[in-house]
């Protein structure tokens, strides 16, 4: 097999999550700190506005000095549950007073041709009502994934500090 075909190694979330990780754990990004950055990410992908997970993750991250590649990474793989969320979002925004509309998207279609800013007003509200729902519901997610994801995390993490006990480092000379 030529070096053009050969296959990378490893799965695609070994590559493309695992092994981002265990190179923040190797340059001594501490369990805690990841596990904070991945349950940020997580809740935040589930904001329940199309199009503003990735800036503000990416404001989180700058803000609260956490790894940028890792919180947009969870995003990413968190953004399917977005679109699962979204009408739960909403719906619950209702008992905070958004009023309760029709969430068709032909019907959706049609309001918006007959009328960009009356369906800008109504559907705002209902954006807003699923927002203040989102901002009851994070804190609490976030902890039970901080507190779910440490532990995996520091486990990893001893598995990357560990020494090799096979290779173990040469003992300096004694000084004379």
């Amino acid at each position: 097999m030529s070096a053009a075909t050969a296959k990378p190694e490893g799965s695609f979330w070994q590559r493309k999550v695992v092994a981002p990780i265990l190179a923040q754990l190797r340059q001594g990004i501490t369990p805690e700190k990841i596990a904070l950055t991945a349950a940020l990410g997580a809740v935040i992908a589930v904001f329940p506005i199309l199009g503003a997970t990735t800036l503000l993750c990416g404001l989180v991250a700058w803000g609260l000095r956490l790894n940028q590649p890792i919180i947009q990474l969870v995003n990413y793989l968190c953004y399917p549950l977005q679109f699962v969320l979204l009408l739960p979002f909403y719906r619950a925004g209702e008992r905070f007073g958004a009023p309760h509309v029709s969430l068709s998207i032909p019907e959706m279609l049609a309001r918006f041709q007959a009328g960009p800013m009356e369906f800008i007003a109504e559907f705002g509200l209902v954006a807003l009502g699923g927002v203040a729902a989102w901002m009851v519901t994070a804190p609490i997610a976030i902890l039970l994934l901080y507190f779910a994801l440490r532990p995996a995390l520091r486990v990893l993490a001893s598995r990357v500090n560990r020494p090799n006990i096979a290779n173990p480092p040469p003992i300096p000379p004694p000084v004379p």
